[in-house]
C-alpha cells in the first residue's frame, strides 16, 4: 500500500474512524496521481478513491493498492463506503474546501448519525508528513533547481540595455520550459529600476537601463516538485547605495541560515535576519516574511515570519528571502532553498550570490 497512506493511517486520531481527503494538492501527495477532481477515503487499513470517467482509466493503471471506483452519485457512494466499513467520526479536510461544501457534507452525514471533525488536529497531521521530505522527494526539489540555474545562466547572457521585463520573463520561461520543466513554480518575476521596489511586481513593457537593479524571482517545476529562487543583478553603473543595501541583505540571509536546524524556532530565524536589517537603518522597508517551506506547491507549511509558532523539522525545505525595497527607488532580494538537518542546515542553491554586474 502507498507508504503516505500507512503513514496517515497510523498516525489517525484515536477517535477517528477514518478521513476524506478532497484537495487537488493532497490528493496527489497521497495518490501521486494528478486529476482536477476526485474524493479519497481513508480507513485505518483500507482506502478508496472515487474519480469519474475522465480519468477513471488512467487512475486504474497508475494507482496502487488502493480500491478505485467510479463516480456516479458521490455522496451517495461517501455514505455507502461509511456505512459498510462502519465508520462514524470522520475527519475532513479542509485545506481548500468551501463552506458551502462543508455544509452539504454536514446536512448529509447529519442525517446519518456520522459526526464530522475538523479539527486543526487531523490537518496538522497533513501538514507535518509534507514538510519532512523523503529522499526522493529532496531529489527532485534539487532537479528542479538545477533547471532553474541554467535558466539563470542562460538569461544573465540575455539581459542588456533596451530589452524589456517582458521579454526577460519570456525568454527565461521558454528557456527553463526547453531544459526540462514541466512548467513554471510561479509567473515569473522581473522588476527592474524602480519597478524592483514591488517584491511581487509583474514585468512590463520597461526597458533595462544603466543603473538598473534587476530582480529574479522564478522556480520551475520537476515531477511535480517546485523549486525557487532569487537573484539581484546589476547592469552597468550602480550606485554605492545600491552596492551597500545588496551587502546587507546578502548578510542578513547568511546570518539567518546560518541558524538552521531541525527543532529551532521559525519566528527566531526571521527575527535573525530581520532585526539585522533594521539595525542598518532599513526598519519598514523588509514588509515580508523571511521565507517558506516548499515541495509539491511553492508556498507550503511551515513559514518564516515574525509570528510563526512553528518549529523547523528534520528535512523541512525552505526558502531564505529577505529583502529591502525602497519605493521610488530599486530593491534587493536574495532567496536560496535550504534543508532544515539535526544537526543543521544543506543549502540546495548553488548559483553565485555576491554582486552581478552586467
Amino acid at each position: 500500500m502507498n507508504n503516505r497512506i500507512l503513514n496517515l493511517q497510523n498516525k489517525l486520531d484515536l477517535n477517528l474512524d477514518g478521513c476524506i481527503i478532497e484537495s487537488e494538492i493532497n490528493r496527489k501527495y497521497f495518490l501521486d496521481f494528478s486529476s482536477t477532481a476526485g474524493t479519497l477515503i481513508i480507513t485505518k487499513d483500507k482506502s478508496f478513491f472515487i474519480i469519474d470517467f475522465r480519468y477513471i482509466e488512467k487512475a486504474k493503471k497508475e494507482i496502487k493498492n488502493c480500491e478505485i471506483i467510479l463516480q456516479e452519485n458521490l455522496y451517495s457512494q461517501i455514505l455507502d463506503i461509511l456505512k459498510k466499513e462502519n465508520l462514524s467520526n470522520i475527519g475532513i479536510e479542509t485545506y481548500s474546501m468551501t463552506i458551502n461544501k462543508y455544509q452539504k457534507y454536514k446536512e448529509i452525514f447529519d442525517k446519518n448519525n456520522i459526526n464530522i471533525d475538523i479539527r486543526n488536529t487531523f490537518n496538522n497531521i497533513i501538514r507535518d508528513m509534507r514538510s519532512s521530505k523523503s529522499e526522493e522527494e529532496i531529489v527532485y526539489i534539487k532537479e528542479a533547481q538545477k533547471i532553474a540555474e541554467k535558466g539563470l545562466n542562460h538569461i544573465l547572457k540575455f539581459i542588456k540595455i533596451g530589452v524589456t521585463e517582458k521579454e526577460i520573463a519570456f525568454e527565461l520561461e521558454f528557456y527553463l520550459k526547453k531544459s526540462g520543466a514541466e512548467g513554471l513554480s510561479f509567473p515569473i518575476i522581473a522588476a527592474s529600476g524602480k519597478n524592483s521596489s514591488s517584491p511581487h511586481a509583474t514585468p512590463t513593457d520597461k526597458k533595462i537601463e544603466n543603473g538598473d537593479f534587476i530582480i529574479l524571482d522564478f522556480g520551475v517545476i520537476y515531477n511535480g516538485y517546485c523549486s525557487d529562487m532569487t537573484r539581484t543583478v546589476g547592469v552597468g553603473e550602480i550606485s554605492k547605495e545600491q552596492d551597500m543595501v545588496y551587502n546587507i541583505v546578502l548578510e542578513a540571509q547568511i546570518r539567518a541560515i546560518k541558524a538552521i536546524s531541525s527543532g529551532v524556532s521559525c519566528k527566531l530565524i526571521d527575527n535573525i535576519s530581520r532585526e539585522y536589517i533594521y539595525k542598518q537603518g532599513y526598519e519598514g522597508k523588509f514588509g515580508h516574511g523571511l521565507g517558506h517551506s516548499i515541495g509539491i506547491e511553492v508556498h507550503e507549511s511551515p513559514f518564516f515570519n515574525s509570528k510563526s509558532e512553528d518549529v523547523l523539522g528534520e528535512n523541512t525545505v525552505m526558502t531564505v528571502e529577505p529583502g529591502i525595497y525602497l519605493e521610488g527607488k530599486f530593491g534587493v532580494r536574495i532567496e536560496d532553498m535550504v534543508i532544515a538537518k539535526s544537526n543543521g542546515y544543506e543549502i540546495i542553491t548553488n548559483a553565485k550570490k555576491t554582486l552581478i554586474i552586467l
